[in-house]
């Protein structure tokens, strides 16, 4: 079984964990009703995605 020949210092064992930390999500504004979008996804408010309406009105409205 392999052994380690030298101790691992304190720095090298914490920079090892220190990697976890998430970033924000993407968010722009969307083109046809500016609201606040994540990124590659349509808008909760409009029902559009890259110019083309993706969601219909009457499937939103039974959604809320």
């Amino acid at each position: 079984m392999a052994v380690p020949k030298r101790r691992t210092s304190k720095q090298r064992k914490r920079t090892r964990s220190a990697n976890w930390k998430l970033s924000l999500p993407g968010i722009s504004e969307c083109p046809q009703c500016k609201s606040p979008v994540l990124s590659h996804r349509a808008c909760k408010n409009c029902g559009y995605y890259n110019g083309v309406k993706v969601i219909p009105d009457k499937v939103k409205k039974a959604a809320e």
